[in-house]
């Protein structure tokens, strides 16, 4: 067995995601063929390696692949080959043209409805109205709609999602005409929860009857369009955090972003010019 697979079986024993696995094991590949598998790794490799990411990729994504051969490394012995990641400047706004804005979302619910895709519906109206992940979908059954709450394990994590007293009612009323009596709301034909790539073709479609830029379409803007509408609403950091499940209250702040617009008119209504 090589390091690469023990690496992918520890990986399993640390339960970590599906995702996250085939991501660090394409990763680490990628790097063992860049230095050569045959040959002892050596600090120089990896950082000759990091700036080469730094040239094909984005900072983020470089940084990304970075944490999963970091990880290889500790694993295999190599922890002193370990090397930082980039450093990025936090952005202090939003770019406009890719957030949803309300208006947007709602003419893709007009549009869900008109194509009849009812589920679609809904599920959007699920995501935007809890903040809940898309992964997390199916912990919303037939049985949290009876206590207003899903409650949500993955990764080793537990909490619960708050479910609107509107949207109970709407579910059990669609879950009633499709016949769900127990288990996942948003399911296939065949019984199964919904996945993302399916979810996100069928927000997609729906582009054109809408008028939205299909590059605003994917589900974490719901998200997205939740914990900013929340915290204008509520000016409350730290309860957003607990509502959208972060464990870091650093990762809820760009949710609190405003646009460069926005910020524009604030820094024009200072009033500290003569």
């Amino acid at each position: 067995m090589t390091v690469l697979e023990r690496f992918e079986r520890q990986l399993i024993a640390e339960e970590k995601s599906t995702t996250t696995i085939a991501k660090y094991v394409r990763d680490t590949r990628e790097f063992l063929y860049y230095i050569g598998s045959n040959t002892n790794i050596c600090k120089e490799q990896v950082i000759a390696y990091k700036q080469d990411l730094s040239k094909r990729y984005q900072l983020t994504s470089a940084n990304s692949i970075l944490a999963a051969v970091n990880a290889y490394l500790r694993f295999a012995g190599y922890s002193h080959c370990v090397v930082k990641s980039f450093k990025i400047q936090r952005e202090t706004f939003r770019e406009r043209d890719k957030e949803l804005s309300l208006e947007e979302y709602q003419s893709l619910l007009r549009a869900a409805k008109k194509k009849g895709n009812i589920r679609l519906f809904f599920l959007m109206q699920t995501i935007a109205a809890t903040g809940i992940r898309v992964s997390e979908l199916p912990f919303v059954t037939v049985e949290s709609l009876r206590i207003r709450r899903a409650r949500v394990s993955l990764k080793g994590k537990s909490r619960f999602v708050i479910l609107p007293k509107q949207l109970c009612q709407e579910l059990k009323q669609y879950a009633k005409e499709q016949k769900i009596v127990s288990g996942s709301i948003f399911i296939t034909r065949s019984g199964r929860p919904l996945d993302r790539s399916n979810i996100l073709h069928e927000m997609k479609s729906l582009s054109k009857d809408a008028k939205v830029n299909k590059e605003k379409i994917f589900p974490h803007n719901l998200r997205h369009l939740f914990a900013v509408t929340y915290y204008q609403t509520e000016q409350d950091l730290c309860h957003l955090a607990d509502l959208l499940g972060h464990s870091n209250i650093n990762t809820t702040r760009m949710y609190t972003m405003v646009s460069c617009e926005e910020q524009e008119r604030q820094i024009d209504n200072l009033g500290l010019l003569a």
